[in-house]
């Protein structure tokens, strides 16, 4: 990875659909040369995916939520397996600390959490805190901290 990979990525993390023309002007390079950079990025592993975000108020789901869940004994591996079904959880990590688990949920209402909170309380306790804002919105993923 050098600066010029660095560079495509923080454009593609901006606007996953911006033309390879563009991101060369941006970066100082031609279409063809981004290209292939980008493919050979792809090929390695190092762009996984393009997504598409969405403003979830806008289809109906009004709450975020960040859920900390610390397992009972025994209870982890079930658990893995299972929040891998639940549509309302868009992101899930093992962490270290107190708690085993941190996930990013999405959800219509106070009901809908309640409902899913029932059913994590079968794996852990559970710690919840509602997301009132974005800080930091569309923020790279990645960049070059060299």
């Amino acid at each position: 990875m050098d600066k010029l990979n660095w560079a495509i990525l923080q454009e593609l993390q901006k606007n996953a659909r911006i033309s390879f023309s563009e991101v060369g002007r941006k970066v100082g390079l031609t279409s063809p040369a981004v290209a292939e950079r980008v493919r050979k990025m792809e090929d390695n592993g190092v762009i996984e995916s393009y997504k598409v975000n969405l403003a979830h108020q806008k289809t109906g789901y009004q709450l975020r939520a960040i859920i900390t869940l610390r397992a009972f004994t025994g209870r982890l591996k079930a658990f893995l397996e299972t929040v891998k079904t639940y549509k309302e959880v868009v992101n899930c990590y093992r962490i270290t600390g107190n708690e085993n688990i941190i996930m990013e949920v999405i959800l219509k209402d106070q009901v809908h959490l309640e409902k899913l909170i029932d059913k994590l309380i079968t794996y852990g306790e559970t710690r919840t805190h509602i997301v009132l804002s974005d800080v930091i919105k569309d923020a790279p993923i990645v960049s070059n901290v060299e």
